[in-house]
């Protein structure tokens, strides 16, 4: 077989064993539950408030962008803190030091993070549809936009959470990157309609895949008439494709060449400083 496939089918076996260890994993299932948990309240709070100009519930229509924005959010953050967690505590290195190890670790964490991240999505619907009316989880038309939607957005996602976390070689680093992340939620129409804000700040929110993920979810699960509140007053699911496959384009080719770099700076002793240091601020 050739050895490329080899290291994906072990990457593929390594993401489900990963997957099942974290729902076994009291202190990872809380990490994946509490974010959902809290939107959950969020939307309760929000149930009796109306999007601007309609009389359609503003929590209804947070539910869907909460499920893109959040999936997006989860694959960045989780994804970047993992590879820079197992960069210090040396599991990178030993992947190095296998064959096509680096693509197999890659692999199995994009299964890991995508499993865990569509588990998060399915707690935050379920209950989410209960607590407010308007939105459409049982058409055929939902599922099959959802279909594409999610999978293009993880990918659009994924590669860039593998990029930033290769540039950390500290875990208590990373907050330096997660505060842009959350802003750039917040400026992405996944709380509120996008189109209430100033047009500059339109146009950045645009340009990442955290919008077009949490448009692309609305267009799934909301009544065609609340396009009318979006930019260009419709779905866009042709920029919407557009958007998220040039982005998971770019990352999948970006992240291999920039983990590849991270990897050949990793050695023994590097490994070794690094938990030398870590020991040091827990003493």
């Amino acid at each position: 077989m050739n050895p490329i496939m080899m290291a994906m089918r072990a990457g593929l076996r390594r993401g489900g064993i990963e997957v099942r260890q974290t729902l076994t994993n009291p202190q990872d299932l809380w990490n994946y539950l509490f974010p959902n948990l809290a939107f959950l309240l969020v939307l309760f709070f929000m149930r009796d408030a109306t999007v601007p100009g309609t009389d359609f519930s503003l929590g209804a229509r947070t539910l869907p962008s909460v499920l893109g924005g959040g999936m997006a959010f989860g694959a960045l953050t989780t994804m970047m803190m993992t590879l820079t967690v197992e960069r210090e505590d040396g599991t990178l290195l030993r992947a190095k030091a296998i064959p096509n190890g680096m693509l197999g670790y890659l692999v199995g964490k994009v299964v890991q993070v995508a499993g865990m991240s569509l588990i998060g999505a399915a707690i935050l619907v379920v209950p989410g549809s209960l607590l407010v009316d308007g939105v459409e989880v049982d058409g055929a038309r939902s599922w099959l936009t959802l279909a594409w939607v999610v999978p293009l957005g993880l990918f659009a996602c994924l590669p860039l959470g593998a990029i930033f976390g290769s540039i950390f070689d500290n875990p208590r680093n990373i907050g330096i990157i997660m505060l842009p992340i959350m802003g750039l939620v917040a400026t992405s129409g996944i709380f509120y309609p996008i189109t209430t804000f100033p047009v500059w700040l339109q146009w950045v929110g645009q340009a990442f895949p955290i919008y077009w993920l949490g448009l692309g979810t609305r267009s799934a699960l909301l009544p065609d008439e609340l396009a009318a509140v979006e930019i260009g007053g419709s779905w866009q699911h042709l920029e919407t494709f557009g958007m998220l496959a040039g982005w998971a384009l770019l990352g999948l080719v970006v992240a291999p060449i920039v983990l590849r770099r991270m990897a050949r700076r990793e050695s023994g002793s590097s490994v070794a400083a690094r938990k030398e240091k870590a020991m040091q601020r827990v003493t």
